[in-house]
């Protein structure tokens, strides 16, 4: 990065992120730590309408201005406009791709914070006028915290505070009261389908669940196609019958795993909620490196890794491996609820 650039945090900072709900889930403890290296500073983020609803609310966000992808070509007129209004003292670009470029070329700010041009893609490097210093990858959280690092920010304590916020806990101790087993929350179906898992053992891992470890299963997510036809199957093949919460809403969602014992996902938004939440996650990982894009810092235990061949040491990239989360068994699943059980179930419920 320029030598020319004071650290700090100035007062109007532009978060530019419209990207998914787990990388909104990583941006929180970028914006927390801003904001306790500077209280009085006011926050607008850019995202997308599902992200902004689940931060809308959050104490550190002052300000979301939609990109609605939806419109197309119309989004950026829309958002460009109004970010024409508005000046800042600096924008940071946590994207890497032309489009976020796009949006940061129309914010008013002497500075823009972007990525080293090793690391930004599609001329995205075109539209900042100031870099962070190149870095290996490294987990997308550690990647997010090295724009702090050059703002001379400590991002420590890593804080998310996702909530559920007070007017919420009316919502969850009725969702709790209607359930008299301990929660495991499972996430049928995620964004793309290389990264899902197969629903058939879906339902025979919350079998077990019912059967040997006393829980009551509940399936949550969206109501995509794919994940309605998830829950179809799982619906149909479980001899004891989850309970769908499918398209209950991002916030909803946040009460949901925050009042679960445990938690079972692939590597999808929710995953990373979880964490930030504290809930104890088996993370099904094996198309997305788990290293890069698995739970930071915790459960690390959890996780089963169908990324990598049996004691392959592989390093952090972004390279995507196919075909390898039907390599999951029931069994590999199930071992890991037992570890759970062994290590975490006597602190997880609430």
């Amino acid at each position: 990065m320029s030598a020319s650039m004071a650290p700090g945090v100035p007062d109007k900072i532009c978060i530019v992120m419209m990207s998914a709900v787990g990388d909104a889930v990583h941006v929180l403890p970028v914006i927390n730590a801003l904001k306790r290296a500077n209280p009085a500073t006011r926050i607008t983020w850019v995202l997308q309408p599902g992200p902004a609803a689940l931060v809308r609310g959050h104490r550190s966000v002052d300000e979301i201005v939609v990109f609605d992808r939806s419109r197309g070509l119309m989004a950026f007129a829309d958002v460009s406009s109004e970010l024409a209004r508005k000046r800042f003292d600096l924008v940071i670009n946590l994207q890497v791709y032309f489009k976020a470029g796009i949006v940061t070329g129309a914010t008013r700010a002497p500075i823009k914070l972007g990525f080293d041009r090793s690391r930004a893609r599609d001329m995205n490097w075109l539209f900042t006028n100031k870099k962070i210093p190149p870095h290996s990858i490294q987990h997308v959280q550690d990647q997010y915290f090295e724009f702090l690092t050059a703002l001379g920010v400590s991002p420590e304590p890593v804080e998310w505070d996702l909530g559920p916020w007070r007017e919420e806990r009316e919502w969850q101790q009725n969702f709790v009261a209607s359930i008299d087993r301990p929660i495991a929350s499972v996430v049928v179906a995620t964004s793309k389908p290389e990264k899902d898992w197969l629903p058939e053992r879906w339902a025979e891992v919350a079998d077990a669940l019912h059967e040997r470890f006393g829980m009551q299963v509940v399936l949550v997510g969206g109501r995509s196609e794919r994940e309605l036809a998830a829950e179809r199957i799982v619906m149909e093949r479980a001899k004891h019958k989850p309970r769908s919460e499918l398209g209950s809403g991002l916030r909803n969602l946040v009460s949901i795993l925050d009042a679960s014992a445990l938690v079972l996902s692939p590597d999808t938004g929710p995953l990373h909620m979880s964490v930030a939440l504290n809930r104890p996650v088996i993370s099904l990982m094996g198309y997305t490196n788990p290293k890069r894009t698995g739970p930071y810092r915790r459960f690390q235990d959890l996780v089963i890794d169908a990324y990598g061949e049996p004691g392959e040491d592989y390093p952090i990239s972004m390279e995507n491996r196919a075909g390898r989360m039907k390599r999951i068994e029931t069994r590999h699943v199930l071992e890991k609820v037992q570890l759970w059980r062994d290590r975490y179930a006597a602190d997880a419920g609430r």
